[in-house]
């Protein structure tokens, strides 16, 4: 797995591979930053940006981020085993200043968080029907900057209903897979 752009492009990165982790096609990363930078809909800039990166695995998606010249990102992954293969990418790129590491479940670091972000990332196992009550606790902590971005990856043939948690502004399909960038309401 390689950083499509930015400062760190061709590096490569480590992953995992198990029944717990999917990477993010480097088609659909390329894709969401491509969406993130040209899109009329998304007033959401990358540079400088504060992320949150949820569901992180081994964080490829911050990674480009940073890559990017994103300010920092703050990666949550309950998996230990992704958890240290990020740590060690990160170190490995010499870009570990420019985060937070969070080896926990969601729900338990979001609690506590105090800043605000101006994009949040979502990857949650596509069986995973949790992440809405993730979302819930962001909307109602209120840890986004007004000029915000939600992105989540979904299988292409899941049914959400985001209701009175996010508005779409712009959903997404490749192979497998759906991409939603939405906001707060």
């Amino acid at each position: 797995m390689r950083i499509i752009s930015g400062t760190l492009k061709g590096k490569s990165i480590n992953f995992l591979k198990n029944k717990n982790t999917r990477p993010l096609k480097d088609s659909v990363k390329e894709s969401i930053f491509n969406i993130l930078n040209h899109s009329n809909l998304i007033k959401t800039d990358i540079q400088n940006a504060n992320i949150l990166d949820l569901y992180s695995g081994v964080g490829s998606f911050g990674i480009e981020s940073l890559s990017r010249n994103a300010k920092r990102v703050t990666f949550i992954e309950k998996d230990i085993n992704a958890s240290n293969i990020l740590k060690e990418n990160l170190k490995k790129l010499s870009i570990f200043q420019k985060s937070k590491i969070f080896t926990d479940k969601i729900e338990n670091v979001l609690s506590r968080l105090e800043e605000k972000f101006n994009i949040f990332f979502l990857d949650p196992p596509f069986a995973d029907e949790n992440y809405f009550l993730n979302l819930e606790l962001i909307k109602n902590r209120k840890i986004f900057e007004e000029n915000h971005i939600v992105i989540i990856h979904r299988e292409k043939r899941s049914k959400e209903n985001f209701g009175n948690i996010l508005h779409i502004v712009e959903t997404k399909q490749y192979a497998r897979s759906k991409i939603f960038f939405g906001k707060f309401i």
